[in-house]
């Protein structure tokens, strides 16, 4: 080879180093820790089997955005989330879906506030169990009666309350059971409502903490929440759209981890009913873990189910202002090819 066409070889090589560089480079750009909230309850198993597993983390290398640190907060109910993700302290949230529609539509259109959704999380069945024999439906509740929620009226226990009590008093009168509701998060709640000894009488809840409670002969179910308003997406996962806008790779990096760790419960169950005893504050075995994973309401999915039932309800609640047309306005574009709703 000439002197001339070793040197243009060699700047067509310096030139393709320079092109698969780039894309390196500009993700390595992005943010190099970030901080997640969980709660209580096997809602959030995706998220406690990505903490145990370091997904994201495997994840974030497999994307090219090299170590990131990853820092778990522990939260329950929807305000307290939503007040965490406005003060600026969290990078993504897993929480009720009620709590990021209302999030969603106060914040639309206000850059420094704005949120969107990574993904869909989780969805099951809704127990409002009750330790007084009388209350045997939504339409027994009395003056003295309290009913224990992780947040009175924004939660996702209380607003699936009130779409209930729409199905059963009528639309006009879904707010029928809201002055009986207390602020419990899940474990106060369950040891309430087994205790006997408070004013709560009622406790709407999810598993295991709805399970466990079942395991006391003084408690039965009152209603479930699938019978009444179907399977839907319950729990998702959001961030703020600037913190989306400016970390594309770590937010499709999340993504993924949500992805893999649905993949982990479904093929290795029991190991999945081993990592949520382990990390759970409420005393739980794992044999029972596994009966909760066993019933077809317990689903864990990346893709957004029946979102836009919360939206509708919340609109014509008057709960929120803004809606959007479709259910992939609220989320992120990769999401969009999939068969949600």
């Amino acid at each position: 080879m000439s002197p001339i066409s070793a040197k243009r070889a060699g700047a067509m090589l310096a030139g393709v180093s320079l092109v698969l560089a780039l894309p390196q480079t500009a993700a390595r750009a992005e943010v190099q820790e970030v901080s997640i909230s969980k709660g209580y309850g096997i809602l959030y198993l995706p998220l406690i089997v990505m903490e145990d597993q370091k997904l994201l983390e495997k994840q974030a290398e497999k994307a090219g955005l090299g170590s990131i640190k990853v820092k778990w907060v522990l939260l329950d109910g929807g305000n307290v989330i939503n007040d965490a993700m406005m003060a600026g302290t969290l990078s993504f949230a897993g929480t009720g879906a009620p709590g990021f529609v209302t999030l969603w539509s106060k914040a639309r259109g206000i850059p420094s506030v704005e949120v969107i959704g990574i993904s869909a999380l989780s969805s099951t069945s809704l127990y409002l169990n009750s330790n007084n024999p009388d209350i045997k439906s939504l339409a027994d509740f009395k003056s003295n009666e309290k009913i224990a929620l992780p947040g009175i009226k924004t939660s996702l226990s209380a607003v699936v309350l009130q779409m209930m009590a729409a199905k059963q008093f009528g639309r006009e009168n879904f707010a029928k059971l809201d002055p009986f509701t207390v602020s419990l998060p899940h474990p106060e709640g369950l040891v309430a409502l087994t205790s006997g000894r408070t004013e709560v009488t009622a406790h709407f809840t999810s598993p295991p903490f709805s399970y466990l409670e079942l395991n006391d002969p003084k408690i039965h179910r009152v209603a479930n929440s699938v019978d009444v308003i179907g399977n839907v997406t319950l729990d998702v996962v959001y961030a703020p759209k600037k913190f989306v806008d400016a970390n594309p790779k770590t937010s499709e990096a999340m993504l993924a981890a949500l992805d893999e760790a649905n993949e982990f419960i479904a093929k290795n169950k029991d190991e999945a009913a081993e990592i949520f005893v382990r990390s759970s504050k409420t005393k739980v075995s794992k044999e029972e873990v596994l009966k909760i994973l066993a019933d077809p309401d317990t689903q864990f999915s990346t893709t957004p189910n029946k979102v836009m039932n919360f939206v509708d309800f919340m609109r014509l609640a008057g709960t929120i202002k803004v809606a959007p047309a479709k259910w992939s306005e609220m989320f992120i574009a990769k999401l969009a090819g999939r068969d949600g709703s």
